[in-house]
């Protein structure tokens, strides 16, 4: 086998994570844009992360710089495989005890939609964007993401088709709705080895009775919201919707609950708060039947919008009849709210990919091209968690014995956080971009004032940074 080239090394930390996929490119020149690509990503957000601003380069002006054309070249036209790139992230997770999936997480499906104007770049049609809260030209791409308390990734993305662009619209073979493909991801994290307690959705996908009727075939257990509104057929007087079957629970002040239940909220910054969950009846959905109704409230009395819950679940009662013949452990209210309160992680990585990342900053047209930048912005994302973790010796998950970045020692090429501190990825981030930006703008500025090499001086301060020794910018008080 002939060997490889040596690459020009990546900033810091982010070379030894670029290594571990090497031999999935077959090229020098796709090693190096990569690593070229993490980089970019992972810079602060100055401007839409376009291929010009990944370089480094004036935007507009900058297009037919060399650094440019290489990035368009690996990212459109060269042979690698987004698929066995990402194959690689998630082993890279699933191998280390710090990040590994286990069983009291759970698999988030949900999709996001961005503006993309024009009719050639694939994918793009006029459907509801959730970014922007309405109809719009863009593009849907469906994601699955595992999350617990600590921590959260993304495992697959896959965009959505329009009908409009197969020959025999809807009844197109190769046309699949946006349910179909996130049940096919759900399953396909399970063929991953992903562990997880339930598979989350919000009412997009709980409302509908094929996708449940798909997680159910595949033997995957759910727990999805519901609209308040989702009619269901029902005798006479019975509750023909989730809204009318929480009021027809009992409730008669915190004192004497009734039907409710209080169940304690726990959140990321400490603080607890008690809300109160019952099951409901609801036509055949009930706390003895194959599907339960559960209602999650912070005020039983008012039902109010934004704090009330309706998850309907296949996961079976404790105690009820169903437990014996169920091939998934039983689940009682406390734990139901805390696997569906999971869900919203979803939204926050959307908001870090998006804002920090560069998710829907492409300018490419090609189907392949997008599937491969929103693998590469999936990589960036995970090194980050990659680099929290990095100074922890392997072993089970420790949530409370976690390293500290803060209070960075002056001259020092490590810094920690302080014990107890959960993961943060924003936390990361910043103490990525600590070594991150001095090692670009050095080098750019120097490139940019003269040919020569730069002055010992200045050449060890490079070499610093470069190593992953992050610069103390603050004053002392």
């Amino acid at each position: 086998m002939t060997k490889q080239l040596p690459c020009p090394p990546a900033p810091g930390p982010l070379e030894a994570y670029a290594a571990r996929f090497d031999d999935l490119f077959s090229h020098l020149g796709q090693r190096r844009g990569f690593r070229e690509y993490l980089t970019g990503l992972l810079a602060p957000a100055g401007r839409n992360k376009t291929l010009t601003c990944l370089a480094g380069t004036e935007p507009v002006a900058g297009a037919q710089h060399a650094a440019v054309q290489r990035l368009q070249y690996f990212l459109s036209e060269s042979c690698w495989d987004p698929d066995a790139v990402n194959a690689r992230r998630l082993k890279v997770l699933l191998t280390d005890r710090r990040t590994a999936p286990h069983a009291d997480g759970v698999l988030v499906v949900d999709d996001s939609g961005d503006r993309k104007d024009g009719t050639a770049t694939a994918h793009v049609g006029h459907q509801y964007l959730g970014s922007v809260g309405k109809t719009e030209r863009g593009i849907v791409t469906v994601t699955t993401l595992w999350a617990d308390e600590r921590i959260y990734y993304p495992l697959h993305a896959v965009p959505y088709t329009p009908a409009h662009w197969f020959d025999k619209g809807k009844a197109d073979p190769g046309f699949r709705t946006k349910p179909q493909i996130a049940a096919a991801l759900a399953v396909r994290a399970r063929h991953s080895r992903v562990a997880f307690r339930a598979v989350v959705a919000d009412c997009a996908y709980g409302d509908l009775d094929a996708f449940r009727a798909e997680l159910h075939a595949a033997g995957l257990p759910w727990v999805l919201a519901v609209r308040a509104r989702h009619g269901i057929w029902a005798y006479g007087s019975d509750a023909p919707t989730p809204r009318d079957a929480a009021r027809e629970l009992s409730w008669n002040g915190p004192e004497s609950p009734g039907d409710w239940t209080a169940v304690p909220r726990r959140f990321r910054d400490g603080h607890t708060e008690i809300w109160w969950a019952a099951e409901a009846r609801l036509g055949w959905w009930g706390p003895d039947g194959s599907t339960r109704l559960v209602v999650a409230t912070a005020d039983p009395a008012t039902l109010p919008d934004k704090a009330t819950w309706y998850l309907a679940t296949d996961l079976p009662r404790p105690g009820g009849p169903r437990e014996a013949d169920s091939p998934h452990p039983p689940v009682g209210l406390t734990e139901l709210v805390r696997i569906y309160g999971l869900r919203h992680w979803v939204e926050q990585s959307y908001k870090q990919i998006k804002d920090e990342l560069g998710w829907a900053d492409f300018q490419v047209r090609s189907d392949l091209a997008i599937r491969r930048h929103q693998t590469l912005v999936n990589c960036a994302f995970s090194f980050c968690w990659d680099t929290w973790f990095a100074d922890l010796p392997p072993g089970p998950p420790a949530p409370l014995a976690l390293r500290s970045r803060q209070g960075r020692e002056r001259g020092g090429a490590v810094a920690a956080f302080p014990q107890p501190h959960p993961p943060s990825w924003p936390q990361t981030l910043r103490a990525v971009r600590g070594w991150l930006i001095p090692a670009l703008v050095l080098k750019r500025w120097w490139r940019a004032w003269s040919t020569a090499l730069p002055p010992a001086e200045l050449q060890a301060l490079i070499n610093a940074v470069s190593a992953g020794q992050g610069l103390y910018l603050y004053l002392p008080p």
